[in-house]
């Protein structure tokens, strides 16, 4: 019984993002649209932090690498002269070996996920071989941020520099300023979000899926009994970071713009407080968790402009405090409460049935 309500409140969930258009300004679609490829990272934190207890600090490198590739394609797709217009401005007269296999959509879109995940292939190997958790890996992910966002911004002639990539026109051919390609967009965004979290529901549920949660209790446990954490905690790093290259491309395709500070370390550590507020432990927790905090974010920048970074720090404060286990921690102390409380009425509505 429980499984089937824990699935209709997912196909509820569903349902709900694809009847928004209908209910929704086309301002308010694009912000939710944008809330919707954080989800998506959020769901990959949730598997590493959540559910492997490894805690990344760096995330926002594969997101940015994702929607760099992205808005590679695009901006070659909408250069008349062949060359990106921030080249021509730096002097640039034939365009770069590595930007040339970008003019193929295809070749992007596969860039977009591969290059996150061979990143954090290499990465994860040689840290989590050598043993390397915790906090330490947590400020290695952070000094892997730092590296690549000063790469991209001194390449000013290659990336764009501080500025990055912007002015997006077209995307195979469509206009991205067309009220009804963004909407499509949008369905194409909570498509990819159901994928993204019915492959991690299956994944937590395999027996991969306790391997990881066992690795996370115990991993010296793990390793005595036979398994290889390495192998395990690489596969769920690098499937990590491909939901933030999706994501990524995603994002550039709604909001129309990527740059270096997109991607730097005060950008990855939200992600992890997007998880946080939501629930680690709980997929559908991060889910919302991204979609509540940005949500919030975007209400008390509109409504209280000189002091909403206050407002936020104080919201983050207050989970911290007092949700240790963020929203989706909440909600299960409530049942918990509920399914105790009905458990004392029928206890006290039972027949004595003791002999006298």
């Amino acid at each position: 019984m429980k499984f089937n309500r824990t699935y209709a409140l997912y196909i509820v969930v569903l349902i709900g993002f694809l009847v928004a258009p209908l209910f929704l300004q086309e301002f308010r679609l694009g912000l939710l649209a944008k809330f919707l490829c954080y989800a998506i990272v959020a769901i990959g934190i949730s598997l590493i932090w959540g559910y492997t207890g490894i805690l990344s600090l760096g995330h926002g490198v594969f997101f940015g690498l994702g929607a760099y590739c992205m808005g590679m394609y695009l901006k070659l797709e909408g250069s008349t002269t062949g060359l990106p217009d921030f080249m021509e401005w730096s002097g640039v007269t034939t365009l770069p070996a590595f930007w040339k296999p970008f003019t193929n959509p295809v070749f992007a879109i596969g860039a977009g996920i591969i290059v996150p995940m061979l990143l954090a292939t290499v990465l994860g190997y040689f840290t989590f071989k050598n043993r390397i958790r915790g906090v330490y890996f947590s400020l290695i992910s952070q000094a892997v941020v730092v590296v690549v966002v000063t790469l991209f911004i001194g390449k000013q002639d290659l990336t764009g520099g501080t500025n990055g990539l912007t002015s997006f026109y077209t995307f195979l051919g469509m206009s991205l300023a067309d009220s009804f390609v963004q909407q499509i967009l949008y369905f194409v965004t909570v498509g990819v979000l159901a994928i993204v979290f019915a492959l991690s529901i299956w994944l937590t549920k395999s027996r991969a899926g306790k391997v990881l949660m066992a690795i996370r209790d115990g991993e010296n446990r793990v390793r005595f009994l036979g398994f290889n954490p390495t192998s395990y905690k690489v596969f769920v790093y690098s499937l990590s970071a491909a939901f933030a290259g999706v994501a990524g491309m995603l994002f550039v395709l709604q909001v129309g713009i990527i740059s270096p500070a997109m991607m730097g370390i005060t950008p990855s550590i939200e992600m992890v407080l997007w998880v946080a507020i939501g629930g680690r432990h709980s997929l559908l927790g991060a889910v919302f968790g991204a979609i509540f905090t940005n949500g919030a974010k975007s209400l008390f920048s509109e409504t209280y402009p000189d002091i909403w970074l206050i407002l936020l720090g104080l919201l983050f404060i207050v989970v911290v405090l007092f949700l240790p286990n963020g929203m989706a921690g909440l909600v299960q102390s409530i049942q918990n409460k509920f399914k105790k409380l009905k458990s004392r009425k029928e206890k006290s509505h039972e027949p004595d049935t003791m002999v006298r």
